[in-house]
């Protein structure tokens, strides 16, 4: 007796469910085929035997009858055009090689300035209510990159305002700095809708700008705060917590080298209190390089 005589009808439709659910949907033969041993002649015959097409059944007769599908269903109709959802303009790669030429145009901070706030290649430029391009002292000899502006920033065009901005100035003062005395900026100088987190492309078409600002402001050290910043300008893999408390180099595009302290950001600071004690030994690493750069 076969499994199929030896079933009730409600266990075969719980058979054939089971199979439907584990992708089982052809039909095959009873006989087991020893793939290997094929010739190429015989995978030949069968390919042919499979594209052939399938010979009208006669009345009365089986022969020529497709086998089954196992609970296939059909695909439903591909919506039209009016019904797909509208996203958002996705920038491409042209972009990032617009944005690469006009940041290497600018002669000056100024001039960056004005090229991003006519730069419309990047879409996050439509749904952020300003530039959030930079605070501080352009001339200071320390400068700090984040990834980008939150809504607080947003708001008033400036970074690092908010929560996170009221942290950083603690830590800078610290040290004995204010904004008067550092230069801070974003990778991103356009807030991200939501506060979500920029995409590579977006991160790419932004880059040049940063680079260059970066270049033109030319500090004697610099510091990228958060895994973002850090992994965008030093092009590491390595997560911040592996990043943080080494000198990195960052070179420039004319081949200045800056040295660097990747370190964690303060809105990380603000959700891990703990970890201060990591920051505190890193801007203490910062001060102590500014001191020597200045002798």
């Amino acid at each position: 007796m076969d499994l199929a005589t030896s079933l009730s009808r409600a266990q075969l439709r719980e058979l054939l469910a089971f199979y439907a659910e584990a992708g089982v949907d052809e039909a095959v033969s009873e006989t087991p085929i020893d793939r290997f041993a094929e010739t190429e002649q015989d995978k030949a015959q069968r390919a042919a035997s499979v594209a052939k097409p399938t010979t009208p059944a006669t009345p009365g007769s089986d022969r020529g009858r497709a086998a089954p599908s196992l609970a296939r269903t059909a695909a439903p109709p591909a919506p039209s055009p009016a019904q797909r959802p509208q996203t958002a303009a996705v920038p491409d790669g042209s972009q990032a090689a617009l944005a690469r030429e006009l940041a290497r145009s600018a002669s000056t901070l100024e001039e960056l300035r004005e090229i991003l706030l006519s730069f419309d290649g990047c879409n996050l430029k439509a749904t952020a209510k300003n530039l959030v391009f930079a605070d501080g002292n352009p001339q200071a000899d320390l400068m700090l990159v984040g990834e980008a502006p939150g809504r607080d920033e947003d708001l008033e065009g400036l970074p690092f305002v908010g929560r996170s901005g009221q942290l950083l100035d603690r830590i800078l003062a610290a040290i004995g700095r204010d904004r008067g005395s550092a230069y801070i900026a974003n990778v991103i100088p356009w807030r991200p809708p939501g506060n979500r987190d920029p995409s590579p492309m977006e991160t790419e078409i932004c880059r040049p700008f940063i680079e260059r600002q970066i270049e033109l402001a030319a500090p004697k050290v610099l510091v990228t705060l958060g895994n973002p910043s850090t992994k965008a300008l030093l092009k590491t893999q390595d997560g911040i917590t592996k990043s943080r408390g080494s000198w990195r180099d960052y070179v420039t595009a004319s081949g200045m080298t800056i040295p660097t302290m990747p370190t964690l950001h303060p809105a990380y600071l603000l959700r891990n209190p703990a970890h201060k004690k990591f920051a505190w030994r890193d801007f203490l690493e910062i001060k102590a390089r500014l001191e020597a750069e200045q002798q």
